[in-house]
């Protein structure tokens, strides 16, 4: 009887490979934005061993399992047992949207998913907020410690619900023993991304208001992706923040981007937000602009320490934004269509984030009729 052929005999011999012994991770908003980035990537590391994707819908990742539903419905537990770990990132954070209604899908599907995580044997929950919370201030330190006090108010665009969505993750281990909470706190967020501080780079003039001290520090979404990804496997925990290195003043980002600014006295630019908020001209509150004025930059030593490094620089990530918003027109926050913006620019409308000049004409026309 002839013996097996060498080629055979070695593929006999060859040790069946082992599954990835890495964690289970369960994302959820995995259809689109950054759950679908960090659904790929996870799915594509040889540290997962199974990624678990939930949403309202199924997503293009082959290799995840899809649960399909609501992240407040309470029969999230029974998908997410045999998870180890929860990235919650179906957030919304819509300007358009009912602020009403935004607030209580974020808050109530925050608390459904950290109950549903300790009712299932998960032992992390990743949250997603934002540099935001620290709030903007004249007083903050640059760079702000992580560790720093978190001063914001809830006068800006879902930062009211990101605060209350922390104060769930510090409850949560306390209410739920064994479950360990993890804070990712992205800066500016850049890539694929529409946000009141994205729109302000759609304006033909950048708002500086008088006396204010801008500070930008930027986070391109590919490294918040891989921020999320050290969190979901466990090489960084507790409250953290992402973004680039530095930071860069008002004077560099004029200079970058070519665009001219437009300084307005601090009671003009606030009172025109805050007016033409509250008559409904624009999605963006009086407190949107805060973040224009005053530094907020954020340390991100705690992923340096872990050995996380950003891919992309302050200038690099500008540069990536002015190319995705270019040919978009906003005036106050709210996005026109090219003929409407032509118009609104030769009446000197299309001066800032928040249209305050349109409180600057009627002064004009004011003093005008005297």
């Amino acid at each position: 009887m002839s013996s097996p052929d060498p080629q055979v005999r070695a593929a006999r011999n060859r040790p069946t490979p082992t599954p990835p012994r890495g964690p289970v991770v369960a994302v959820t908003g995995a259809a689109s934005g950054v759950g679908d980035l960090l659904t790929r990537r996870l799915a594509a590391s040889g540290e997962i061993k199974q990624v678990v994707a939930i949403d309202e819908r199924r997503g293009e990742v082959s290799e995840a399992q899809w649960h399909i539903l609501d992240v407040r419905d309470p029969a999230i537990a029974e998908k997410l047992r045999g998870a180890d770990v929860v990235v919650h990132l179906a957030l919304d954070l819509d300007l358009e949207r009912d602020a009403a209604a935004r607030t209580a899908y974020n808050v109530r599907g925050t608390q459904t998913v950290l109950t549903a995580a300790a009712a299932a044997g998960v032992h992390r929950v990743v949250l997603c907020t934002s540099a935001m919370v620290y709030g903007a201030l004249p007083d903050n330190d640059i760079p702000l410690s992580e560790d720093a006090e978190l001063r914001a108010t809830a006068e800006a665009t879902g930062v009211g619900d990101l605060l209350e969505i922390e104060r769930l993750g510090r409850r949560a281990p306390r209410a739920h023993p064994g479950l360990n909470v993890t804070v990712v706190r992205p800066a500016v967020l850049v890539g694929g991304t529409d946000t009141a501080l994205t729109r302000y780079f759609e304006s033909p003039r950048l708002l500086v208001v008088a006396g204010s001290r801008p500070t930008w520090q930027f986070c391109h979404v590919d490294d918040l992706v891989s921020a999320l990804e050290y969190a979901a496997l466990e090489k960084v925990d507790g409250e953290f923040a992402v973004g680039c290195d530095g930071w860069l003043e008002q004077e560099e980002i004029e200079e970058l981007s070519g665009i001219r600014r437009m300084e307005l006295p601090s009671a003009v630019a606030l009172g025109a937000a805050a007016r033409l908020h509250r008559i409904g001209l624009t999605p963006s509150p009086a407190g949107d602009l805060a973040y224009t004025m005053h530094p907020w930059v954020v340390s991100v030593g705690r992923l340096h320490d872990a050995g996380w490094r950003p891919r992309w620089t302050n200038e690099e990530v500008l540069g990536a934004l002015l190319e995705e918003v270019e040919g978009r027109h906003t005036v106050a926050g709210r996005r026109l269509g090219r003929k409407d913006a032509t118009a609104a620019g030769a009446a000197g409308a299309t001066v800032a984030l928040l249209g305050a000049a349109a409180v600057v004409r009627r002064a004009r026309k004011a003093r005008r009729r005297l």
